[in-house]
Order: C-alpha cells, then sequence, then structure tokens
C-alpha cells in the first residue's frame, strides 16, 4: 500500500498549534476546519479532544488525499469530509461552535480570503470563535526576514498569493460582524489569530 502524503509542517505545528486550540474549544458541539489539507491535523486534534465533533474540509481536488487519510486514521468523533469552497454560497455546513484554518489564507486570493470571512461571520453564533494560523505582516511590514523571502516565493508562484496583513483582516472581520481578541505568536513567525462573533 502506498503510503499517505505528509505534511513536514503539519507534524511540527501540530503540538503547538494544539496547545493554545485547546484553551478555546468549547464544552460541546462542532469544530469546523476550513481547508483540512492531508488531514494530519483534524486527526491530531481529535484524537486529543475527544468531546467535541470535528468537521473536515477541503476544495474537490484536494479531498481524496484527505478522505483516505480519515478513512484509515480518523476516530468515530471526525465527521465525512465536507466539499467546501469558501466562494460559494452557501455553504455545505449548518452550524460550528468553533472554526480553525491553518495555513490557507497566504494561497487564497484576496477575494477567496473576503469569502471565507464573510461565510464565518454567517456561519457562527455570537460570542463564537475564528482561530486562522499563519505567517502574517502587521501593517505593511513583515515579522522576519524568512516570512518576507516566503511571500516572495509565493507570488512569484502566482500574484493571488501572498502574506495577508493583520490589520486587513481585521477590516474584514469587522464587515463580518467580529473582531479581533487576540494575537498569539507561534513558533517559525507566525501566529495565530483569533476572531470572535460579536
Amino acid at each position: 500500500m502506498r503510503s499517505l502524503p505528509q505534511s513536514p509542517s503539519a507534524e511540527r505545528n501540530k503540538g503547538p498549534i494544539l496547545e493554545l486550540l485547546a484553551r478555546h474549544l468549547p464544552v460541546s458541539g462542532q469544530v469546523l476546519e476550513i481547508g483540512s489539507g492531508t488531514g494530519q491535523h483534524v486527526i491530531h486534534f481529535a484524537i486529543a479532544c475527544p468531546d467535541q465533533g470535528w468537521q473536515p474540509s477541503e476544495r474537490i481536488e484536494e479531498l481524496p488525499v484527505l478522505r483516505q487519510r480519515l478513512a484509515m486514521e480518523a476516530p468515530a468523533n471526525v465527521g465525512p469530509a465536507l466539499e467546501l469552497d469558501v466562494s460559494r454560497q452557501p455553504w455545505p455546513v449548518a452550524e460550528a461552535a468553533l472554526v480553525i484554518s491553518i495555513n490557507t489564507a497566504h494561497i487564497m486570493s484576496w477575494p477567496a480570503v473576503c469569502a471565507m470571512f464573510e461565510g464565518v461571520g454567517q456561519l457562527l453564533e455570537n460570542g463564537a470563535e475564528f482561530l486562522l494560523y499563519g505567517p502574517f505582516m502587521y501593517r505593511g511590514r513583515h515579522n522576519a526576514e524568512s516570512n518576507a523571502e516566503f511571500d516572495r516565493q509565493l507570488k512569484a508562484r502566482s500574484p493571488e498569493m501572498g502574506l495577508r496583513d493583520i490589520r486587513e483582516l481585521e477590516i474584514l472581520a469587522a464587515r463580518s460582524g467580529m473582531s479581533l481578541v487576540s494575537r498569539h505568536p507561534m513558533p517559525a513567525n507566525n501566529r495565530i489569530l483569533v476572531f470572535r462573533k460579536d
């Protein structure tokens, strides 16, 4: 049997992300992950946090690998992977007590990032949170030369990609009824941004 694709960065960051994520989990309810990729994160989180239901999702072209890993490794509290294109409304999700997304905003186009915030704002109830992980800029500045180089590499691949500015994400969040309530430094010059539905 061929081994499943592995994301080295997912293996490195799943522990630190879980440490912070555990402090924001609802007592019960469903956690939606936007852009589950290889599935390594959602499986790690679901095993560590069995009291929540975990809903992975991906774009249609990424679903085969995700569904294969879920079939092989997912515990019972992980739901079947959903096809989710953030730009297509309505989303195929009825409710979520928490939404997370890891390393997605810088590979999405800016219109897709806008659509993601709009969809999350529509989905969450007041007081619920959206956790967004990745490398970010702030007021047009990078927090490390490695992030500046990564930004250049992304834009060379596609002009639609690139690190997003936290201030611009705050504005998007406000348009969708959310506010940025905390920023958490993470390894490798990344951040977790916590947005709360007002």
